[in-house]
């Protein structure tokens, strides 16, 4: 027999008892662990990382074991009441964060490349009406053919994230914006308010209802910043009352139930009443409401040619009325 048992390519691993891992674990740390550490450390949640990823609670558990064999660390501290990060798995996350964005930028760019496209524009909005946009975007696309227009939904519980984390080039979002790192660009659109509610609510019965009113209903909260909520959903009314802030949602899917249960009420603007459109759902207009403006917003310090050249269009096009 040439060689002993552990030549060559069946060379058996060898096992250090200190750090309880092998030559091969030591070696390979698979794309998709890691995948699983970095949405562990944004859900602090087994169960939801687990949904988000489609995979069994016992696989997330098995990766991030194995991780923290391999670093000699714990990354994350466990109770039964709550996930966090310890100081090393916090330092792995902002090392590697950044990785797996350059990743996914690569496989973006060559995804475009293969499609003929040389650049792409992230467009971010609160709503569903990018359609009713369409004017903007298709001159865009007339004088930028090579660039890939990408639309992302934005909730309004922190409307400017995507901005500062590059992950969005443009946001649509209703004004005012007083950031001082955001450049606010021309208004889009403009459209009415309208009070959102259950269709069995009192007032869902009327052809129009005042600011007042709402100093005798519960609103719903959740929209951040506190200044820019307050352009929508005032915290007091014309009168001087104050208003019940009740229950918090950031979207329309987490506010679609508790308006229909009739737990609480929200101003909230007209395309609505075509996008979110319900039976148990009613719209009434708000009289009083000064009409929303919707503008470009992007950050200042990540200015490009192409957005310049969007909010050019926008600016020559004028707003649209919705």
């Amino acid at each position: 027999m040439v060689g002993g048992r552990g030549a060559g390519n069946n060379a058996e691993s060898r096992y250090d008892p200190i750090t309880r891992t092998n030559d091969h674990e030591r070696a390979e740390v698979e794309l998709r662990d890691l995948e699983i550490f970095l949405t562990l450390a944004e859900e602090l949640h087994f169960g939801r990382t687990a949904e988000r990823l489609r995979l069994t609670q016992g696989r997330v558990s098995q990766a991030i074991k194995k991780q923290e064999r391999l670093i000699g660390a714990e990354l994350f501290e466990r109770s039964s009441r709550k996930v966090t990060l310890t100081a090393i798995g916090r330092q792995l996350f902002e090392d590697l964060e950044p990785v797996r964005r350059g990743l996914h930028e690569s496989m973006e760019r060559a995804k475009l490349a293969a499609r003929g496209k040389t650049d792409v524009m992230r467009v971010g909005m609160i709503g569903y009406n990018f359609q009713e946009l369409r004017p903007y975007f298709d001159a865009f696309a007339t004088r930028h053919p090579g660039c890939d227009v990408r639309h992302r939904h934005l909730d309004f519980g922190n409307p400017f994230g995507r901005l500062r984390t590059g992950e969005d080039d443009l946001a649509i979002v209703w004004l005012p914006v007083e950031e001082r790192d955001l450049t606010v660009g021309p208004v889009v659109f403009t459209e009415p308010v309208v009070l959102a509610m259950s269709a069995a609510h009192p007032l869902a019965a009327r052809e129009s209802v005042s600011l007042e009113d709402l100093g005798d209903q519960t609103v719903m909260g959740g929209a951040s910043p506190g200044y820019w909520r307050e352009a929508l959903v005032p915290t007091r009314t014309p009168g001087g009352r104050p208003i019940r802030v009740g229950p918090t949602a950031t979207s329309w899917s987490e506010m679609l139930p508790i308006l229909s249960s009739g737990e609480a009420v929200s101003p909230v603007h007209a395309h609505g009443t075509r996008y979110a459109a319900r039976p148990d759902i009613a719209f009434v207009p708000i009289h009083d409401a000064a009409p929303a403006r919707w503008a470009l917003v992007w950050r200042s310090a990540a200015e490009t040619g192409l957005i310049r050249d969007f909010a050019e269009i926008v600016h020559d096009l004028g707003p649209l009325a919705l």
